[in-house]
């Protein structure tokens, strides 16, 4: 590392450039602290990270051993926030460490701390417990219909996925319609019916049954007028600010659209004269306490204070998901960090190894961010295992 002659030394962070630049803590204690009144005009659904058992080997491609009192503990701090909490997606490592049996696991552990609390959660039903290779339709529902079982028994909510297994064998946006048809006929409550679109995933490439981009929102869009009364609302994501607001517009009165949209969240969940988003996002794992306090001012009737409140963490929130291509996958190594960071956590470890998969400058940003922000509970905390991070680093 070089460092820059005229800083002065207080805390001395990595950049990308590789300078040491120095870095004064607010050491001001976070005021996002938990209770409140419950959250009342938008539903905001945080995605929270699992915690790995520091003791177990997790490196990579190995079957995951999660720290089952911590990542519980996190969850009910989400809680605590008056926010619901959307399990066994990506955030949580799904498809990247966590299969079917250890999600399984998951939704019925965090199922039973909810209702233990009152909370509210939802979890997904992908298609993940397949083989890979060729399946046929009926596999792909039965897939689907054992893991909304799964869901609806513990009495969560089903956030129902687009499957990777279905649009390597759908023909056409009819069979797309009989499966999905097929699966809300049989849901006990409405679900929240999520779609990756190809830029984040490319094996979803021609979901509906169309590469063609209108014609795929078309699809979508018929499928939820069909059935919207087995449909609480849609998460499509990443979608352009305009697409989403199109989007939203177009789904029938009463349907809620989650946001999704790392950078234009303030103003989706906002709204205008025409309708606003709830939120369905990763980015809430770090900035859930965040975003109740902000939306407690919508509550209020104080748009003007709730944008005071959000919009600085867009900052943070495009640094975490920085990357290109498939990098982006990566972003829960920053929440993890900064969950160690605020004290949820007693280590830096990850599934299958991914605290590595980011690099020091990355997590040293992340930190000035978060500090910046005022998020650490205990900023002396942060700033010891910070500094202690740094010099396992080489960074001193």
């Amino acid at each position: 590392m070089i460092d820059a002659p005229e800083l002065t030394p207080m805390i001395k962070l990595p950049d990308a450039d590789g300078f040491l630049v120095a870095y004064e803590p607010r050491n001001v204690p976070s005021v996002y602290v938990p209770g409140g009144p419950a959250l009342r005009s938008r539903t905001v659904f945080a995605a929270p990270h699992v915690i790995a058992d520091p003791t177990a080997g997790n490196e990579p491609y190995t079957p995951p051993v999660l720290d089952w009192e911590a990542t519980l503990k996190y969850r009910h701090y989400m809680w605590s926030h008056g926010l619901a909490v959307a399990e066994a997606i990506d955030s949580s490592h799904r498809g990247m460490g966590l299969g079917w049996v250890e999600s399984a696991e998951l939704i019925k552990r965090t199922a039973a701390e909810a209702h233990s609390v009152g909370g509210r959660i939802a979890a997904a039903a992908w298609t993940d417990q397949l083989a890979p290779g060729e399946h046929t339709v009926d596999d792909i529902v039965g897939a689907f219909e054992e893991q909304i079982d799964l869901i609806e028994s513990v009495g969560a909510q089903v956030i129902l996925m687009a499957s990777r297994e279905l649009a390597a064998v759908a023909r056409g946006p009819e069979e797309y319609a009989e499966v999905y048809s097929r699966l809300l006929s049989q849901v006990v409550q409405p679900v929240i019916l999520h779609w990756i679109t190809p830029e984040w995933d490319p094996s979803l490439t021609g979901y509906w049954g169309s590469t063609d981009v209108a014609e795929e929102i078309k699809t979508f869009l018929d499928l939820v007028a069909r059935h919207q009364d087995k449909i609480d609302g849609i998460k499509v994501a990443p979608l352009p600010a305009q697409r989403e607001l199109d989007l939203r517009r177009g789904v029938p009165q009463g349907i809620r659209a989650y946001t999704g949209d790392d950078t234009n969240y303030p103003q989706m969940i906002l709204g205008d004269e025409l309708g606003h988003s709830d939120a369905l996002m990763g980015v809430l794992d770090p900035l859930g306490p965040v975003a109740a306090a902000a939306v407690r001012r919508l509550d209020e009737g104080d748009g003007k204070g709730f944008l005071e409140i959000l919009e600085p963490t867009v900052e943070l929130s495009q640094h975490l998901f920085e990357g290109p291509g498939m990098n982006i996958r990566f972003y829960k190594t920053g929440f993890t960090f900064l969950s160690w960071l605020s004290g949820h956590q007693d280590h830096f470890r990850m599934v299958w190894g991914e605290q590595a998969a980011r690099s020091v400058s990355h997590l040293a940003k992340a930190y000035r961010l978060a500090d910046t922000l005022g998020l650490f509970p205990d900023p002396e905390l942060a700033e010891r295992r910070l500094t202690a991070f740094l010099a396992t680093n080489g960074v001193e």
